[in-house]
């Protein structure tokens, strides 16, 4: 098969091409206004690269950054939130927690609904499901008027215990495509059909406020790939280092978040395994945002639930939850375009904030003039002029001295090399603190472990990474650069179903568990089959458990055969 792969990023879109085991790679800068032009830009370039046609390839891989940077940059869809009457707050209320103990300007995230867009309509469930209170349908007239005045684009509904008894949420949805027929919905039944009210509103809104803006996205890449003449199918890289379709991605895009950097996780794993190497840390650097990554035994951290945006460094709890699959890993603001500041008090400080791609560091000469990460790179003589993304970027080593001068070493009385020496130095120093961070939350350490650096900056800052977590093997892969697209080509096509059975082991009835498994198993092989697959499917069942009265459960694997066995489940639970 002749496959396309693609990673948009916040600096840069890597295309590669593989055809057996022949790759042909290409990076050029993301163009924000309409992304979908940066990778027409790169599939150009890697068709011209090895002489094929584009009507010869099978099949396109797509793994993106916009979902994510949609929600951090709030540049996602006007959203309101219908919830069950007196709870509008909930998103605001949170866990009701302090992730900071003792810092009296605590920095909650701002929820991405409006008190005023949180919308009280009188229903109520049971957590079995039993209708306590019928969906008071007189009151969706007023809610529509609100929807209209404030010119909502996308609604999230979630009521109570929807993930038990969907009714309500799906009559609401009725009601609103009849009255407002181009708005985008999104159902908590149907995006996180869970227990725990707080993260399942909070994952709905998320999902409805990047899914305008992802739609619009992915239609308009995939007319433009059908303009081209590309008639493969897409397939979309998810937060679960897993393969899904487009209509998938269109209907779950908060499932996409953390896409682009899953891809590069796969790729560390597979290198894990191919290398004998039984502990890694993979570290993913681009233009943008580092990635950490810790993988064992050949497998990465895997969770099902993430935070987006976390307000406070590196705390967890000072984000916006969501609960999806996802490969476990630490994202901070700290690339090559990340910029340096000297602040009042004559502290130097690198990033969270980006040059991006537009105008992008001093050295790119797009027009940036402040100075970056790269710029510190180029000014000690770390990038190659020559070859910087594949020669396409003609590097000015003088507009990146200037800015460094201008904006560092001058206000701290430096030169220029040790101006760019700090630069680097902080940067690295922020990315050993995540790593120790994430590492101690997961109850890790670094000793005996390879670091596998991948990314268009990870390789530049890899041995003083290592240096300072006292690592002491490091393993650059072929094709570095654009090593999140190569790992979207070593995914697998996967769907994962969740669904929330709340019982006591010893009360369990093990026929509404064979239902349940029944309707999921379903509704994954709808999806694997709309992206082609019919056989050999893999299936992996977990079962969530704790002891009673515990409020975090572990997740337990378990064979299908093994269901209707108490006792194995038990057993695996204490295993």
């Amino acid at each position: 098969m002749i496959r396309l792969s693609v990673d948009i990023g916040g600096t840069f879109t890597d295309v590669v091409l593989a055809r057996e085991e022949y790759l042909h790679s290409t990076k050029v800068l993301t163009t924000h206004q309409d992304p979908a032009y940066g990778v027409m830009q790169g599939i150009d370039d890697v068709l011209a690269q090895s002489g094929i046609q584009a009507g010869e390839i099978d099949l396109v891989l797509h793994g993106t950054t916009l979902a994510t940077n949609a929600l951090i940059e709030r540049r996602g869809a006007k959203t309101a939130l219908l919830t069950t009457a007196g709870h509008r707050d909930v998103l605001e209320m949170a866990l009701e927690n302090r992730f900071e103990q003792y810092d009296v300007n605590i920095d909650r995230p701002v929820p991405l609904v409006p008190r005023n867009l949180r919308l009280g309509i009188t229903e109520r469930v049971a957590s079995d499901g039993v209708v306590l209170e019928p969906l008071h349908e007189d009151e969706l007239a007023a809610v529509v008027e609100v929807l209209r005045d404030h010119e909502v684009s996308s609604v999230a509904i979630g009521f109570f215990h929807s993930y038990a008894n969907p009714q309500h949420e799906i009559a609401v949805r009725n009601h609103l495509l009849e009255q407002i027929p181009d708005v985008s919905i999104s159902l908590s039944s149907e995006v996180c059909p869970e227990i725990r009210e707080y993260e399942r509103l909070s994952t709905t809104v998320a999902n409805a406020y990047v899914k305008p803006v992802m739609e619009t996205y992915l239609h308009s890449l995939n007319a433009s790939l059908r303009g081209r003449g590309v008639a493969a199918d897409v397939l979309l890289m998810t937060s679960g280092g897993g393969l899904t379709t487009l209509d998938t991605a269109c209907r779950y895009p908060i499932r996409l978040v953390e896409s682009g950097p899953a891809g590069g996780a796969i790729l560390a794993a597979d290198l894990a395994r191919q290398q004998g190497a039984a502990h890694v840390l993979s570290f993913d650097m681009g233009g943008t945002t580092a990635k950490i990554c810790l993988i064992d035994d050949g497998e990465p951290l895997h969770s099902r639930s993430f935070e987006v945006d976390r307000s406070y460094r590196f705390k967890k709890g000072s984000g916006l939850p969501v609960r999806i699959p996802v490969v476990e890993m630490v994202e901070i603001g700290a690339g090559g375009g990340s910029i340096a500041s000297v602040d009042t008090l004559q502290r130097l400080a690198v990033g969270p904030e980006s040059a991006g791609s537009e105008p992008g560091p001093a050295c790119y000469g797009q027009g940036g003039t402040r100075p970056t990460v790269s710029d510190a790179d180029m000014t000690l003589g770390k990038l190659s002029v020559a070859h910087f993304a594949g020669g396409k970027l003609q590097l000015d080593g003088e507009a990146a001295a200037h800015a460094i001068v201008r904006d560092v070493a001058e206000p701290l009385a430096q030169s220029k090399a040790e101006a760019a020496h700090a630069i680097n130095q902080i940067v690295e120093e922020n990315m050993a603190s995540a790593a120790r961070a994430h590492a101690a939350e997961w109850g890790r350490g670094f000793s005996g472990r390879t670091m596998i650096a991948f990314g268009g900056a990870a390789p530049l800052h890899a041995a003083s990474l290592a240096t300072k977590l006292k690592m002491d093997r490091i393993l650059i892969p072929p094709a570095a650069g654009v090593g999140s697209a190569v790992g979207f080509l070593l995914a697998p096509i996967r769907y994962e179903v969740v669904r929330s059975y709340v019982s006591t082991l010893d009360e369990i009835d093990f026929d509404v568990v064979e239902t349940l498994l029944g309707l999921m198993r379903d509704e994954a092989r709808a999806v694997l089959a709309s992206a082609g697959v019919v056989a050999d499917v893999e299936e992996q069942v977990h079962a969530y458990m704790r002891y009673a009265g515990q409020g975090y459960e572990v997740a337990v694997p378990l064979l299908p055969a093994d269901l209707a066995d108490p006792l194995t489940w038990v057993a695996a639970f204490e295993r």
